[in-house]
């Protein structure tokens, strides 16, 4: 079969891609924007890339068309058009990935607000580690297997539930269409304000995902979030397995300890100790949710420590670009300001007290973009030394809303300007932390190569 991706550099088409040309299946793609970790994956693999999508690509006449959720009707969409216009066979992404990957397998999928990338590299590595050889399709790429897609051998298929919708033409949730039997539902915040109204909006989709599990299914769900509890109140037809509650609740895993030594416990009982390199309690509570979720397959919580304290995170996530005289360089992929704010944290909570972190961001999801949570940016900031932020593309001022932080936030016109700015503010011994989920103008290499130019070395 001959499939021509369109929006192939997406994290999740570009892992699509991946999973389709192991199977034997010819693979090309377009997309506008192509920037690594995944275009250096595609080429990799050997899979032709087209830049835009223009009309003339329908002339390769692929088996079908595969639609990533980037794209829209009309003029932006030349090839879209065409597709149409022909009558050509078109599909989106989730259910080609449903009908030609997922069938038969025994899905793992993993749902939430944040961390969904983490703990389902953690989960796949956990199984791989078990013997399981699982498939896994993964919004990243995570270091333990360098790849951010496997078919695998197993029976067991992991994959990162995302609730943004399927595509132009199906506006559900992708996740509904991956019928799980094990579902990790880590946390439930208001996002995608493109698409979503409110919070509750969100929920009533993370219902239609828990109708799909299977009465012989597990739900993984963390016991710390009340919107999860109320999606559950709406219906539950499974075994529920908690993570990250009370002491109290005999049966919901725990951990006792800093997040980079602790014990897992259920209830009062021991079960396992993890020790590894990350930091962070989000990432002490992303290892319960992936140890709940693998017990359900038969790896037992002692197993799953074991295999996480060889785990490395994935690309992208608090990655250290570089160093230049004593300044660091991170990459991290938070864009939310929760997830902007747990970063910090972790970062502050791993760094010598005496050291500063410059927070360096761009509002380029479709929720910052329109403003939605810009009031929250302050709040999320609060734990840097100075946040630096690029106003490029937004609609509103981000002067304004950084007021409240006074000399220690800075806005910059454009990612050059941003900076100049930076360079001026660095000193031997800060942590300069980049936070997107977008290439961010290579913002990374130009400011090593700025430290370079300023400090030598």
């Amino acid at each position: 079969m001959h499939i021509h991706i369109l929006g192939i550099c997406g994290t999740f088409m570009g892992g699509l891609a991946a999973l389709a040309r192991e199977a034997g299946h010819r693979v090309t793609g377009c997309d506008a924007n192509v920037y690594p970790p995944m275009s250096e994956q595609l080429q990799a693999l050997g899979i032709e890339l087209t830049q835009g999508f223009g009309a003339e690509q329908l002339a390769l006449q692929p088996d079908v068309f595969v639609i990533g959720n980037v794209v829209t009707r009309g003029e932006k969409f030349p090839l879209m058009e065409a597709i149409l216009d022909a009558g050509a066979p078109y599909t989106s992404g989730p259910q080609w990935l449903a009908e030609h990957v997922l069938a038969g397998r025994h899905v793992l999928a993993v749902a939430g607000t944040h961390g969904k990338t983490t703990t389902t590299s953690m989960l796949a590595w956990i199984l791989e580690q078990a013997g399981l050889q699982p498939g896994f399709l993964v919004g990243g790429v995570p270091q333990n297997f360098g790849v951010s897609a496997k078919l695998g051998a197993g029976k067991t298929f992991v994959i990162e539930a995302d609730e943004y919708d399927t595509a132009f033409f199906d506006k559900r949730s992708k996740f509904v269409h991956y019928r799980p039997r094990t579902a990790v539902l880590n946390n439930l915040e208001f996002d995608h304000a493109d698409i979503f109204a409110d919070l509750a909006a969100i929920e009533t989709q993370f219902h239609h995902l828990v109708r799909t599990v299977p009465a012989g299914g597990c739900i993984v769900a963390n016991a710390r979030e009340e919107a999860l509890q109320r999606v559950l109140d709406r219906g539950c037809w499974s075994e529920v397995q908690r993570f990250g509650g009370r002491k109290e609740e005999s049966g919901s895993l725990r951990a006792r300890g800093e997040p980079q030594a602790f014990d897992v416990l259920r209830g009062s009982l021991k079960v396992a100790r993890v020790e590894w390199g990350l930091i962070g309690e989000h990432n002490q509570l992303n290892a319960l949710a992936a140890i709940a979720a693998a017990e359900h397959v038969g790896v037992a919580p002692e197993q799953s420590a074991a295999a996480l304290a060889t785990f490395q995170n994935v690309r992208r996530r608090m990655e250290l670009r570089g160093e230049v005289a004593g300044i660091k360089v991170y990459d991290d992929f938070a864009h939310h300001p929760t997830a902007i704010r747990t970063t910090i944290d972790g970062l502050r909570r791993r760094v010598n007290p005496s050291e500063r972190i410059l927070a360096i961001f761009e509002p380029r999801s479709n929720t910052m973009k329109l403003g939605t949570m810009k009031a929250q940016l302050p709040w999320a900031l609060e734990e840097s030394d100075l946040s630096f932020c690029n106003q490029a593309g937004l609609s509103w001022d981000a002067k304004e809303a950084l007021a409240p932080m006074g000399t220690q936030a800075q806005v910059g016109a454009d990612v050059d300007a941003l900076v100049t700015a930076v360079l001026q503010a660095a000193k031997p011994g800060d942590h300069l932390l980049c936070m997107s989920n977008g290439g961010f103008g290579g913002i990374h290499e130009k400011l090593l190569a700025g430290l370079k130019t300023r400090f030598g070395g």
